[in-house]
């Protein structure tokens, strides 16, 4: 589009994206490493979220930089992903120094897919520390993957009726700036096709053979609200831009504008949504550009997040109906 042409995520310098997975139980955990800190800033516009270390991106705070941010499954017992990754971090040296210890900085969010399966794996310490290790590789993957493994769309009326879903990735690159987006769809609501609005993903009619509107439906049912408390969609921004954590904190903002270009119903208080904002700090830009692009570029790996991602588990996907 224009001048903007997309490129890798993994194209961007500095950073690498790890995942690890348990496939028979549909969970798992990706993570962003940050080669060195970067400047993080987080939005979070859902009701529910699961998250770690979020306060510490205010920017009255005084932290500078995150060492890694990780997307992961297992609802709030997935934030054990945390004390492998900074095993992982420690053993590398990265972190602030506190006397003789390390103490790596990190954040992150989880999705509900306890209903996917069983419930009863949930992303640990060992999940967080092989993802870390699989960062190694940095090679891109999308659908069926880490923290998107037991991710599904359309729940209004139930996981009989809802749809598979996953992990996307999606980046741009203008001139020597670079944007990107990681984001794990996990919805009560409907995915649509940013370009063109069409519905790729979502609520199922009662045959099975076509689509009908959660957005419909949830003025019905949002009565219910508890009922269906199981959702999130979460994500990180990943830029070379040189910026400040306000700044980021814009960017995060603008990202999920992408979310609601793509899903509907999104940030309810049925959802957690939560999207962070990472810089490389190489490229000098604006907020207000990156924030533009970020949202782009959210929007894409949404649609990604769910293109890409394979029947699985009993769900349909996408793929379903593109046969």
């Amino acid at each position: 589009m224009g001048q903007w042409k997309e490129i890798s995520l993994h194209d961007i310098k500095g950073i690498r994206i790890g995942h690890a997975q348990d496939e028979e139980h549909a969970t798992g955990c990706s993570v962003v490493i940050c080669e060195k800190k970067c400047v993080c800033g987080v939005d979070v516009r859902g009701g529910g979220p699961a998250s770690r270390e979020n306060q510490l991106l205010n920017p009255l705070m005084s932290n500078d930089g995150v060492n890694a941010v990780f997307l992961s499954g297992g609802s709030a017992y997935g934030l054990d992903c945390a004390g492998g990754i900074m095993k992982y971090l420690e053993r590398k040296g990265q972190g602030v120094k506190v006397g003789k210890a390390i103490v790596p900085i990190v954040v992150g969010s989880c999705i509900f897919d306890l209903g996917c399966v069983d419930g009863t794996v949930r992303p640990d310490a060992r999940m967080g520390y092989e993802a870390c290790k699989d960062s190694e590789s940095n090679v891109e993957r999308n659908g069926n993957v880490g923290g998107g493994m037991g991710a599904t769309v359309g729940k209004i009326h139930g996981d009989g009726f809802a749809m598979k879903s996953g992990l996307g990735c999606y980046a741009v690159q203008t001139g020597g700036l670079q944007v990107g987006a990681i984001v794990v769809v996990n919805a009560i609501g409907d995915v649509f096709e940013m370009d063109t609005n069409k519905q790729l993903a979502g609520l199922l009619n009662g045959k099975k053979d076509g689509m009908l509107s959660s957005e419909v439906e949830a003025v019905k049912l949002l009565q219910l609200a508890s009922k269906f408390s199981f959702n999130t969609t979460i994500g990180a921004i990943i830029t070379n831009a040189d910026l400040t954590k306000a700044d980021m904190n814009k960017v995060a903002a603008m990202a999920s504008n992408g979310l609601a270009r793509t899903i509907r119903p999104v940030n309810t208080s049925m959802d957690g949504d939560s999207i962070y904002a990472l810089a490389t700090g190489k490229v000098k830009s604006s907020a207000d550009v990156v924030g533009t692009l970020a949202s782009h570029v959210m929007g894409k790996a949404i649609n990604r997040a769910v293109l890409e991602t394979q029947e699985k588990y009993g769900y349909l996907s996408a793929q379903s109906f593109l046969k």
